[in-house]
């Protein structure tokens, strides 16, 4: 079962708007801890002042410390609607002067050890504030008393959130924004993309014309050139292949019409010599009917689309040629043809198919020995110079020269020829010299009896066995 993809849009989406949320994220993160260290710092001046005004009541008389601010004076200062105020005041030698007995379990943190004059710390499990001040004698340097104040942490917590929201809100709203701006422009910009997902979803599936590029991205562009181009190339695959059906129909359609009307006359006869002689005439019909099979499929097998999976080897030309020559000597014996070879006493070494070059020569060489007349002579001649080459001469009726072009074409038969023959041999031939990239020719025989084809070869040449 297909795995489902994420559409491009998607994609797009997610590239675009999820590093715009992850900088929401982090912009988030540094703004509350700029948060807190700037309410903390605007807190601890006020807690400061506290304890310097605490430390201006601290006095020393007749040789003792004392702490001289009344009760009433220090609710005053004290007294805070959010948060709770603790203080101590501690002389020099440990006395306690005043303050709350709650700052006696005071749990300092790591901070306070490193004598900061804030610190953190807990107050019956309550996480405070806490400010020390020292009081020094007038004019010296001898410590009187510590001063101890410590504060609850509300309003500090407060005013960290009201900064935080204050500065996420403009930037929350300006992510909405800038996401629908992304969406939009996303949308018009994958918008011609389903144009064209729209125009060829509705087109037939014999519709293969090129599709529009008008208003097509750039960026899109090459798959569309792409996708016209494969088009093309299915519509030429599919017209061969059309022309091929059509073709077998046509010609397969005679021959077995004629052996269905024969095998029908031969279920009345009862005379056996009569039905054998019948049997011996459907085994001819037969035999051409293979034949007409076989070249067919040669036919869309060499069609121009097979260079693609076509791989040439070195193959030696001369050896090739006289390995055809050979296997045509049984027919050439049947009409008393003359059937020669003249090769060269070195390799002649191509790049080529082996196979359909000797299916290429075994056509030339049928329609050489089929139309030569009885007891005339067909030549095969190999040479290398200019060029690789294979002329074969034979001595069957002259092609006259506005034909010469003409009988390469599919089931092209020359009128009057009186052989028999389906006129794909010379069509097989030229297909798979072209896959070659070789070129047929066709010319008067030197004699002047007959024709000469000659397959020509643009491969180099090279000295050694393949």
């Amino acid at each position: 079962m297909a795995t489902s993809r994420p559409l491009l849009r998607t994609k797009l989406l997610q590239w675009l708007l999820v590093p715009l949320v992850a900088l929401l994220a982090l912009d988030a993160f540094v703004s509350y801890f700029a948060a807190v260290r700037f309410s903390q710092r605007a807190y601890d001046r006020s807690l400061a002042d506290i304890a310097r005004e605490l430390a201006l009541h601290v006095a020393e008389r007749e040789g003792q410390v004392v702490f001289d601010l009344p009760q009433p004076a220090q609710r005053v200062l004290l007294t805070d609607p959010s948060d709770t105020l603790y203080f101590r005041v501690v002389a020099a030698d440990g006395r306690i002067l005043a303050g709350d007995e709650q700052l006696g379990r005071l749990s300092a943190s790591p901070a306070r050890e490193r004598e900061q004059p804030f610190f953190d710390a807990m107050v019956d499990g309550v996480p405070v504030r806490v400010a020390m001040r020292e009081v020094l004698q007038p004019g010296g340097s001898i410590p009187l008393a510590t001063i101890v104040v410590a504060e609850t942490e509300n309003k500090r917590g407060e005013l960290a959130r009201e900064i935080l929201l204050s500065v996420l809100a403009p930037q929350l709203l300006l992510i909405a924004i800038a996401g629908l701006l992304v969406w939009n422009g996303v949308q018009r910009g994958l918008a011609p993309l389903e144009t064209l997902r729209q125009a060829i979803a509705s087109r037939s599936h014999v519709d293969l014309r090129p599709l529009p590029e008008g208003g097509v991205p750039g960026e899109v562009q090459p798959l569309v050139h792409a996708m016209n181009d494969l088009m093309h190339r299915l519509d030429h695959a599919l017209t061969l292949q059309s022309r091929f059906i059509a073709d077998a129909a046509h010609q397969l359609k005679t021959p077995v019409a004629g052996l269905r009307a024969q095998l029908e006359l031969m279920l009345r006869e009862t005379d056996p010599q009569r039905l054998r002689e019948g049997l011996s005439r459907q085994y001819v019909g037969v035999e051409r009917l293979a034949r007409l099979v076989s070249q067919l499929l040669s036919l869309a097998r060499n069609e121009p689309e097979a260079l693609r999976t076509v791989r040439l080897q070195p193959v030696d030309l001369n050896d090739l040629a006289l390995q055809s020559t050979m296997d045509w000597v049984p027919e050439a014996l049947k009409k008393d043809i003359d059937l020669g070879f003249e090769g060269l006493n070195r390799p002649v070494v191509i790049q080529g198919d082996s196979a359909r070059l000797r299916e290429l020569f075994d056509n030339l060489l049928d329609n050489a020995i089929r139309y030569s007349r009885q007891g005339g002579r067909v030549t095969v001649r190999v040479h290398d110079r200019p060029r690789p080459a294979v002329a074969i001469h034979d001595d069957g009726p002259r092609i006259p020269v506005e034909e010469r072009r003409r009988i390469f074409e599919r089931f092209h038969r020359l009128l009057g020829s009186g052989a028999d023959g389906s006129g794909l041999g010379l069509a097989i031939a030229q297909e798979i010299a072209r896959i070659h990239g070789a070129e047929i020719s066709l010319d008067d025989d030197a004699d002047g009896i007959g024709n000469t084809f000659s397959v020509s070869f643009n491969a180099p040449i090279s000295s050694h066995s393949p």
